[in-house]
């Protein structure tokens, strides 16, 4: 029952974050949008039918139905159609025309000059931006609560592991066979919770120089000292020549050209690190936000190709790839499944809780930056597409080419809206029938 409390505990407290972190981001739109004089008819989180509304001012709040994002209603979104312009018939004009109708519903008599498209390009690039900026600022927020308050997994200079035996890299199975040697490790008495103080009288103050002594003292016995139970241990272990794999900075195996892992001769002791939470310095935070951002980027640049990815998994005997994009019910399941995982400190594991939400703040700023309607950045990039225009107007002394008809691309915002919905559907599916395993 405490496991089932806590499973649910983990997808609350992310899709309380996930609401927290959208409020926040239309935040960020909302205040300048006042700031800068704009009319605000609604601020809402969430889509559909509204649940519960209140008006303060000019400004209807609210929360709606379908919990997959939010939206203010700025006036005059849309510049007016211009004069003299050829009416059309057909679906896509329908549209466009739907949207001109129901954005002109939204300049209110004597608001005529409180109207979006207006706006100098900077002050609806500010507002714009503004959402983003927020997902950008929870993030350095909650990255640094994770890694300044609680630190991050760290190899540490405790033995977590002993092997009992010698087990090449390159074997069929890494269990024992009854004629294998006795690791040297166990053999000199090494035990899990001893830490490495000293190898040879130099003092080890990380994992990577105790492996170091230990893969380059093939046959040389090793004067090591431990701390066990409070008290120094000395001990003597003599690292056998044995094959391991390749390992690079990363920490993955290095493969040959026919993808086959590289091995090498080296010393062995048979003794693996335990990990431990370490703190990290405030200047760690930074690079952290941007090497997630960095994956995101990267993400999103092949999302095609991990979309059929995730499809062929779905409806195929594939597995999941962990690093591919999740839905909310996905990001749910692994908040439940860490959550309810008792072998885990608490404070680990709400921990990782708020990593998650820190991560999905990154992909916000990230994924609402692409350059398409109605994302944010669709909207930034007509603004600066209207200043461009008018800046070469101006230079060759022609006649303002006036504001971006960004009305014009509502075909094309439908096209991504029915787009997007198809990818939810499908991850949300994927993440039913095949979720992600954790580890």
């Amino acid at each position: 029952m405490e496991t089932v409390l806590l499973y649910i505990l983990g997808i609350l407290v992310v899709l309380v974050g996930i609401a927290l972190s959208i409020g926040l981001h239309e935040i960020g739109h909302l205040v300048p949008a006042k700031l800068f004089g704009v009319r605000v008819g609604q601020y809402m989180i969430g889509f559909g039918p509204t649940l519960f509304s209140r008006k303060k001012g000019e400004t209807e709040y609210g929360v709606k139905a379908i919990p997959l994002g939010g939206y203010i209603s700025m006036a005059g979104m849309y510049p007016p159609a211009r004069e003299g312009g050829k009416g059309r018939n057909g679906f896509f004009q329908s549209l466009v025309q739907d949207a001109r109708t129901a954005n002109a519903d939204t300049i209110k008599a004597g608001d005529e000059g409180r109207v979006f498209y207006k706006l100098p390009v900077y002050k609806r690039v500010i507002i714009m931006l503004g959402g983003p900026f927020m997902n950008l600022v929870i993030a350095v927020v909650l990255f640094a609560i994770v890694l300044c308050g609680f630190g991050t997994q760290q190899l540490s200079t405790t033995v977590g592991s002993v092997s009992a035996c010698v087990v090449p890299a390159s074997s069929t199975t890494q269990k024992c066979p009854a004629d294998a040697a006795r690791a040297p490790g166990a053999a000199a008495g090494i035990r899990p919770g001893d830490r490495i103080l000293e190898i040879n009288g130099t003092t080890i103050d990380n994992w990577s120089q105790a492996t170091s002594f230990i893969r380059k003292s093939a046959g040389d016995a090793l004067a090591i000292t431990v701390l066990r139970d409070g008290r120094k241990v000395d001990l003597s272990a003599t690292p056998l020549l044995t094959e391991r794999y390749v390992i690079d900075s990363t920490g993955k195996v290095v493969e040959d050209a026919n993808k086959k892992p590289v091995t090498e001769k080296v010393g062995f002791l048979g003794i693996g690190a335990a990990y431990e939470l370490k703190q990290q310095p405030v200047s760690a935070v930074l690079p952290a936000v941007g090497s997630t951002i960095g994956q995101d980027v990267h993400l999103i640049l092949n999302l095609p190709a991990r979309l059929v990815d995730v499809a062929n998994a779905a409806f195929g005997p594939g597995a999941r790839d962990p690093n591919g994009p999740v839905s909310v019910v996905g990001v749910g399941r692994l908040a439940g499944e860490i959550t309810s995982i008792n072998t885990i400190p608490l404070f680990e594991r709400f921990s990782y809780l708020l990593g998650i939400i820190a991560s999905l703040n990154v992909a916000l700023l990230v994924f609402n930056l692409v350059p398409l309607m109605p994302l944010d950045g669709g909207h930034v990039a007509g603004a600066l597409w209207e200043a461009i225009r008018r800046f070469f107007a101006k230079l060759f002394k022609r006649t303002d080419p006036g504001p971006v008809d960004t009305a014009k691309l509502v075909p094309l915002t439908f096209a991504v809206v029915i787009l997007l919905g198809a990818m939810s559907v499908l991850l949300i599916y994927a993440d039913i029938v095949k979720p992600i395993p954790i580890g």
